[in-house]
């Protein structure tokens, strides 16, 4: 099974809903975790309803901080916005996603970069497992 980490630097917007559309589009056949360089207390709520606007939950989840464990053992690394903070395993695929922080935008901007994350994240599954999509 192959894995993915996402990397923001607060695991609040972006990290978190790539990790929804990944988890929603491959129906429990990837392995995937999100983390962040500086974890926020909470989700950004705009992140939340926009894709909760899409059927997709993840009001559950939580900001954490990556670990080297964890990074080192994945198969893909996509990295968006954390800069030098983000682990590099060398060897190992990095993609490096720039992607608006929806912490500073208003609704529909936090909309776009939703959609902007599901092509991103539809483009990495069919890489993935070409016969998934």
């Amino acid at each position: 099974m192959p894995s993915v980490l996402f990397l923001c630097t607060h695991n609040a917007g972006r990290s978190q809903m790539a990790a929804g559309w990944l988890r929603h589009l491959s129906n429990g056949t990837v392995e995937i975790h999100s983390g962040g360089s500086a974890p926020a207390d909470e989700l950004n709520p705009r992140a939340v309803r926009a894709m909760a606007e899409v059927g997709i939950d993840i009001s559950r989840a939580r900001p954490t901080r990556w670990t080297e464990e964890v990074s080192g053992a994945v198969d893909v690394v996509v990295s968006m916005g954390c800069g030098d903070e983000c682990p590099i395993v060398r060897g190992q695929r990095r993609e490096d996603w720039e992607l608006d922080d929806p912490a500073g935008l208003d609704f529909d901007g936090v909309r776009r970069v939703r959609d902007e994350i599901r092509e991103r994240v539809t483009t990495l599954l069919a890489e993935l497992q070409p016969d998934s999509i």
